[in-house]
C-alpha cells in the first residue's frame, strides 16, 4: 500500500510538473539551414492568420530550405489554449483525419546563386480539417525524427459566432493627441451562448502582430444583457509608437529603397542599407507602411518564391550606446521574437548598432525596439518614438469556455486600423 501510495504521489508531482512547464508555441525557426518563414490568408496577404471555422477560407504556409536536396517534411498541428500553451483535447477532438502529413509541395530555386528548396502548406485540406475553434500551432519536422522541431507557426481558427466592433483613438485617459492610443471594443455574445458576459470573456488585443505588448483583458468595464463593452480601460492604452521603416532588395544590381550599395562577394550578395538614426525626437512622418510585414519579390521575376535570391542584409543604427538596454530587429521577418537572430551588437569603432541578416529578396517592414534588463517587453520611446498619428493595426481576439469545456473557443475576432 506504502509503494502504491508513493508511486501515485510521484505520478502526480511528475504531472504537475508537466503542466507548470512554460512550451514554446511562439512563431520561429530552430534551424539555420530553413529561411523566409511566411503565413498568409489565402487572398488577402494582409489579413492577420485567422480562418473561419467551416467555411472555405485557406491559409498558406511557405518558407526555404538551403540546400541542395530536398529533405522529407511532415507537419503536424497543437491546439492550445487563449495563453498559447497546449489544450486538454485529444487530436481527434481537434482534426478531422490524420495529424500528420507529408509536405508534397515543393520546388528547387532557379536562376539564384543560393541554392534552396521552396516548401508551400495549405490549411486546411484533405488530409487535415479542424473541428474546433480556438489555437493552433503548426509544427514542421523530418519524417525521420519527428521529436525535433524544425520550424513552427501560430494560426487561429474563429467562430464567429460573436460579433466585435472595435475603436482607436488619440484621446486617451491619460493623454490628449500625444504618445498614446487607446482601443475600445464591443462584443454581441448573444449567438455566441455565452451565460456571463462580464465574467466569461477573455479579450486579446495586440498591435502591428506583436506579442511582448499583447494584452488580456477578462472583465469588460460594463455589459448590456449579452454584450460587453470594453471602454476606458487602462490596459487597452497602447504606447503609440511610429509607423515601422521600410526597405526594398527586390533587385541584385540597383539598390533599391533604403539600400545604399548592393555589391557580391562570394558567396552572397551583400547590401548595405542606408544608415538608420533615432527618431524619437523627429517630426512624426506618414508612411503608408505593412505594420512589420514582409514580402518576398525580385522585381523581374513572377516567380519569387523560387528565383528571388538571398542577400546578406546590413543593418547600422547610429547613436551613443545605451546602457541597461538590448536593442532588437522587430517585424515578422525576425518572427517577433527576441533572440540573438534579432538583437543588435554595439560598434564602439563605428559608434553605432550594426546587425547582419541573411534575407531573401523582397519588401520589408522593421522597427528598433529596446528591451531593459530581466525586461520581456519592448519600448518604442527612446529610439522609434511615440507619435498618436502613427497608423497602427490592432488585431482584437475573443475567447470563451463554457462551463464543463476543456479548451478555449475563439468566438470572434477582427481588425481595426487607427487612421
Amino acid at each position: 500500500m506504502v509503494r502504491i501510495y508513493v508511486t501515485l504521489t510521484i505520478l502526480i508531482l511528475t504531472i504537475a510538473n508537466v503542466a507548470a512547464q512554460h512550451i514554446d508555441t511562439m512563431t520561429g525557426v530552430f534551424n539555420d539551414n530553413f529561411k523566409s518563414l511566411t503565413i498568409r490568408l489565402d487572398g488577402n496577404q494582409f489579413a492577420p492568420p485567422i480562418i473561419f471555422l467551416g467555411s472555405d477560407d485557406h491559409l498558406i504556409i511557405n518558407f526555404d530550405e538551403l540546400a541542395e536536396e530536398r529533405s522529407y517534411l511532415r507537419y503536424k498541428v497543437l491546439h492550445c489554449n487563449a495563453n498559447w500553451q497546449p489544450s486538454m483535447l485529444v487530436e481527434s477532438e481537434y482534426v478531422d483525419g490524420f495529424n500528420m502529413a507529408e509536405i508534397e509541395e515543393w520546388d528547387y530555386s532557379r536562376i539564384a546563386l543560393t541554392h534552396y528548396i521552396n516548401y508551400n502548406i495549405v490549411v486546411p485540406n484533405e488530409d487535415m480539417n479542424f473541428l474546433v475553434s480556438g489555437n493552433y500551432l503548426l509544427q514542421v519536422y523530418n519524417e525521420d525524427d519527428p521529436d525535433t522541431i524544425l520550424l513552427q507557426v501560430r494560426f487561429m481558427v474563429s467562430e464567429q459566432t460573436a460579433d466585435v466592433s472595435a475603436d482607436v483613438l488619440s484621446v486617451t485617459d491619460i493623454d490628449y493627441n500625444d504618445a498614446h492610443q487607446q482601443v475600445s471594443v464591443m462584443v454581441d455574445a448573444t449567438n455566441a451562448h455565452v451565460e456571463d458576459p462580464f465574467n466569461d470573456l477573455m479579450l486579446y488585443v495586440s498591435q502591428n502582430g506583436r506579442l511582448d505588448n499583447e494584452v488580456m483583458v477578462r472583465q469588460p468595464l460594463r455589459t448590456m444583457e449579452k454584450r460587453a463593452y470594453y471602454e476606458h480601460l487602462r490596459p487597452l492604452i497602447f504606447k503609440a509608437s511610429n509607423e515601422y521603416r521600410r526597405i526594398e532588395t527586390v533587385s541584385n544590381i540597383y539598390p533599391g529603397m533604403g539600400v545604399e550599395t548592393i555589391e557580391y562577394f562570394e558567396p552572397f550578395y551583400h547590401a548595405t542599407l542606408q544608415a538608420d538614426y533615432p527618431r524619437s525626437e523627429s517630426k512624426y512622418e506618414y508612411d503608408q507602411t505593412q505594420h512589420g510585414r514582409f514580402f518576398i519579390r525580385e522585381y523581374n521575376s513572377d516567380r519569387s518564391d523560387i528565383e528571388a535570391d538571398y542577400i546578406a542584409t546590413h543593418f547600422t543604427l547610429v547613436m551613443p550606446e545605451l546602457e541597461g538596454q538590448m536593442v532588437f530587429l522587430d517585424g515578422d521577418f525576425v518572427n517577433r521574437r527576441f533572440d540573438p537572430n534579432s538583437v543588435m551588437t554595439y560598434n564602439r569603432a563605428t559608434g553605432a548598432y550594426e546587425k547582419t541578416l541573411l534575407l531573401k529578396q523582397g519588401a520589408y517592414n522593421y522597427q528598433y525596439l529596446t528591451v531593459g534588463a530581466g525586461q520581456r517587453n519592448g519600448h518604442t520611446q527612446l529610439i522609434e518614438g511615440d507619435y498618436h498619428e502613427t497608423g497602427n493595426e490592432y488585431v482584437v481576439r475573443v475567447y470563451h469556455r463554457p462551463r464543463g469545456e476543456r479548451y478555449d473557443r475563439l468566438i470572434g475576432a477582427t481588425v481595426v486600423q487607427f487612421k
